[in-house]
């Protein structure tokens, strides 16, 4: 993978690369993109989701049904935590499950707060990662994204398969709860799992367009967008990495 620019390098890419490539085998119907309804545990997890969203993530932990889950941290955060690229300070990780992204995002400089509206999956976060040599920089908390009110802004929010679990309804509501979070100076790192010609969710449809729908209008920029060369093997050519930062109005006086 060639090195990834940092925060305020102009923004590398243009609309066609945003769209979907063609000719790969069973996800080319799907517009080019993998189709995650094809996976019988992404069926098994919508049939969890009858009623209140925060029961069917409890549910799904409960039973097992967590196609999101790698096992393992992102590849590419990995890469970005070795480039030493990252704000420091402190970061959150909401929808952050067994928490294996916020245990590599965690340093002596970086204290990471990870997030998710399933007790168990705290639980079980909390278990097998509280005995690291590094966990004095990170803590797990049980709550709800949209009204958790911490102490103190983050210099750093990572959203992955986050956004496109939500339904589309609270995109709006996500986008305002990332800008009340995020100090004015601060970064979120997001990456874009391409989805599309689907019927309800979760995951939803999700596009890089669905993203700029409701960050641009608080004042969020992509200062970097581009293919996820570290993706997994099953979402190579589905995902793309995006750094956003707020651009400070200039006048024009």
């Amino acid at each position: 993978m060639r090195a990834l620019s940092r925060v305020g390098e102009p923004v590398r890419w243009l609309a066609s690369r945003a769209r979907p490539r063609r000719g790969m085998g069973s996800s080319a119907a799907a517009g080019g993109r993998r189709d995650p309804g094809e996976n019988p545990k992404v069926g098994r997890l919508r049939e969890l989701f009858t009623g209140d969203a925060a029961d069917g993530w409890e549910k799904s932990w409960e039973f097992g049904v967590t196609p999101w889950d790698l096992g393992k941290p992102t590849p590419v955060i990995e890469h970005l935590v070795r480039s030493g690229t990252l704000p420091k300070g402190r970061a959150l990780v909401p929808g952050c499950g067994m928490g294996y992204d916020v245990v590599a995002l965690a340093c002596p400089e970086r204290f990471v707060v990870g997030l998710d509206v399933s007790d168990l999956a705290i639980k079980k976060a909390k278990q097998w990662s509280s005995s690291l040599p590094n966990a004095d920089y990170f803590t797990f908390l049980a709550e709800d994204f949209f009204k958790w009110i911490p102490s103190e802004q983050f210099d750093l929010i990572f959203d992955y398969t986050f956004f496109c679990a939500l339904d589309p309804s609270l995109r709006v509501a996500w986008a305002e709860t990332v800008n009340r979070l995020l100090k004015p100076d601060g970064e979120l790192l997001t990456l874009i799992y391409l989805i599309s010609d689907q019927e309800g969710g979760p995951p939803y449809n999700n596009t890089v367009a669905d993203y700029q729908k409701v960050l641009e209008p608080l004042g969020f920029r992509a200062v970097l967008m581009e293919d996820n060369e570290l993706a997994i093997k099953p979402r190579k050519g589905c995902e793309k990495l995006g750094r956003w930062k707020r651009c400070a109005h200039q006048s024009s006086l």
